[in-house]
């Protein structure tokens, strides 16, 4: 006869604590990731001509498309939670279980294979270079990123030698210089990616608390599934 009580109080308190848990998956992450791509995208809008590689760009709408997804998935475990619902909950823990896998995957291959990632993105910049006097909005977008990171070329000022006919764009150097010979020694895309690193170390330690919380997440979405089961094989 004590069964069904206890049965109903362990469901009660999953309930409350997968409740509670997804509250803070889909305000803290979701929100918190989508504001951080917002804002990073806007820091960004003055060269979101360059190709999607670029470093702040490419981490701009990752950060945008994880917190979109998270607010979404974060909607669903509060809803499946206070419905009791077993379709709400397994669905929300087959989609947190395929966001975790792929966010281990892209954590993994951007370890394991960084050089030829960079190497590839460094490889897509230089040709788009070529387009950089005949696409204004290009140019533009080049012409930001130097003079906001002082910085010149892709990975050397001499990749502009072959753009620009052994020049340097004015950009390379320092404002109100009517003609730029040497231009600055740094490359934008190791600059732009230590700017990256060193504002966003913050969500990075941010980005693995909301991997715990999936984590917890999980366990208390299959436990909250199994004990609606189980309530429901005793109603039978």
């Amino acid at each position: 006869m004590l069964r069904m009580p206890v049965s109903q109080g362990c469901l009660c308190v999953v309930k409350y604590l997968m409740f509670v848990f997804n509250l803070i998956f889909w305000k803290l992450g979701g929100c918190g990731l989508f504001g951080v791509g917002v804002w990073l995208s806007f820091t960004q809008s003055e060269f979101s001509s360059l190709p999607l590689s670029f470093p702040s760009l490419s981490a701009a709408n990752l950060l945008l498309v994880a917190g979109g997804i998270t607010m979404i998935t974060g909607f669903l475990g509060c809803l499946g939670a206070l419905k009791e619902q077993r379709c709400l909950l397994f669905t929300f823990f087959l989609i947190l279980l395929l966001l975790v896998l792929t966010e281990v995957t892209l954590v993994l291959v951007i370890h394991i294979f960084h050089d030829q990632l960079d190497s590839k993105a460094q490889k897509e910049l230089k040709e788009d270079m070529k387009m950089y006097e005949s696409n204004s909005g290009l140019k533009n977008s080049w012409d930001n990123v130097q003079k906001m990171f002082k910085c010149c070329g892709v990975t050397n000022k001499t990749d502009w030698y072959n753009v620009l006919q052994g020049k340097l764009p004015l950009s390379c150097c320092s404002v109100g210089t009517q003609t730029c010979v040497e231009g600055w020694t740094e490359p934008c895309y190791q600059k732009a990616r230590k700017w990256l690193i060193k504002n966003i170390t913050s969500v990075l330690v941010f980005g693995v608390c909301i991997g715990v919380v999936q984590i917890l997440a999980l366990v208390f979405s299959m436990l909250m599934y199994c004990q609606i089961l189980s309530a429901e094989k005793h109603l039978d």
